[in-house]
């Protein structure tokens, strides 16, 4: 049996046992193993999803749909390698992704409706690259408390890669936008958990002012390679700055509307918060949440890894920032928690929509466990909090991130 089947089929074994055939494998009993949902990896079991061919020591969370996040050390790189870009699924992604075969629609109220393969992309278009970074809203879900349903990411669905594609705008404008249309909807390939062919797992969209931006790409390379089949080959939307839902995936067609889209995932609560603070756990009326558009302001740390131990008393410490729509002023670390903070030297983006990188000389000055903390602040002077006002659907976690370090 190939390694892959081993590894699919010793997780799908314990996801169908109860706790005490589980218990096997883990060498001890699983209690409340009736309550685990079906399509839940045990955190026991999260695993290094190098199972996946094209992807390398990504966290699996989830396998139906399949999610998997980065370790926060493994997204060091300022362009994130495509085989540790982190995957987001909704539903079951297509068989089919043939490259030359593959149409893009462009309908609804514009004033010529286009068939464009892949090809045509590339031909008819200018073709751009730019390294534009990609967030999951349900980043950082792991830590509300209360918990939160849904993926619990905590702090790898993130990255940005170099992706080149052309721009959605240069696409919608061949197509003449009418007047009326204020919304963009999109579709695409995969289909729904289901089987049911008339469910859509994700259809969501934009308003036209933010589809307009230069920066929103038809992508159809990541890193100067195909796109992989888990980060949506052969053709996918990448809008950087909003919530990675927005990015859809195996793309084939987007439609225009006089309307806010209502498609799969766009309505009641999902990608929507609360429009004003609410108290963790308390309710929420449906029609009192907001659709999510621009990302909050956060950074990461990406070295050291979290518990490392350390002789030495200067720690080169480095990592991340972005902010949405805007850009980062500043960051700045703290090794004594939070009582003095010490200002990171922060590097300008690649282009707009990456993300920063910044770096610090950190002095432990005796033996002993650290924690070290980082906080990042936008353009427009908002600042990373210490924790996050709690939500129902677990989105927008922008608290600091925080690794612990030992000097020894």
């Amino acid at each position: 049996m190939a390694k892959n089947e081993h590894s699919w089929n010793r997780r799908n074994f314990l996801m169908r046992t109860g706790g005490a055939s589980a218990g096997l494998i883990f060498g001890m009993a699983i209690p409340f193993a009736r309550n685990m949902p079906a399509s839940f990896v045990p955190i026991a079991l999260a695993q290094d999803a190098s199972n996946i061919p094209g992807k390398v020591g990504l966290t699996e969370l989830n396998d139906r749909p399949l999610n998997a996040e980065t370790p926060a050390h493994l997204l060091d790189d300022t362009i994130t390698p495509t085989n540790r870009h982190f995957i987001r699924n909704n539903g079951n992604p297509p068989e089919d992704v043939d490259l030359n075969s593959w149409r893009l629609t462009i309908d609804g109220l514009v004033e010529n409706i286009l068939s464009l393969s892949i090809d045509d992309l590339k031909n008819q278009f200018d073709v751009v690259s730019y390294d534009l970074l990609v967030e999951c809203g349900g980043n950082g879900r792991a830590f509300f408390d209360p918990p939160a349903r849904g993926n619990q990411w905590t702090y790898g669905a993130v990255a940005c890669s170099n992706w080149t594609g052309v721009r959605l705008s240069d696409v919608l404008k061949a197509a003449g936008v009418k007047p009326e249309a204020i919304y963009t909807a999109h579709e695409s390939a995969d289909t729904h958990l289901s089987g049911n062919p008339d469910l859509q797992p994700l259809s969501r969209g934009l308003p036209i002012d933010k589809a307009m931006d230069p920066y929103n790409l038809i992508a159809f390379e990541q890193n100067g390679e195909a796109l992989h089949p888990m980060n949506g080959a052969p053709l996918r939307l990448v809008v950087p700055g909003w919530p990675g839902s927005c990015s859809q995936k195996w793309l084939n067609r987007i439609f225009l509307r006089d309307q806010v889209h209502d498609g799969a995932k766009m309505t009641g609560t999902s990608y929507r918060v609360p429009s004003y603070k609410v108290s963790p756990g308390e309710k929420v009326a449906t029609e009192d949440f907001q659709i999510i558009e621009a990302m909050p302001v956060k950074s990461l740390i990406t070295h050291p890894e979290t518990m490392k131990s350390v002789s030495e008393s200067m720690l080169e410490v480095r990592g991340h920032a972005w902010a949405g729509d805007t850009s980062i002023k500043s960051v700045d670390v703290s090794h004594d928690f939070g009582a003095t903070w010490q200002k990171a030297e922060l590097t300008s983006p690649n282009n707009a929509h990456a993300w920063q990188r910044w770096s610090a000389q950190i002095n432990l000055p005796e033996k002993g466990y650290y924690e070290i903390w980082a906080k990042a602040t936008d353009a427009n002077g908002i600042s990373q909090p210490f924790a996050i006002d709690w939500n129902p659907k677990g989105y927008l976690n922008n608290s600091l991130h925080r690794i612990a370090v030992k000097r020894v």
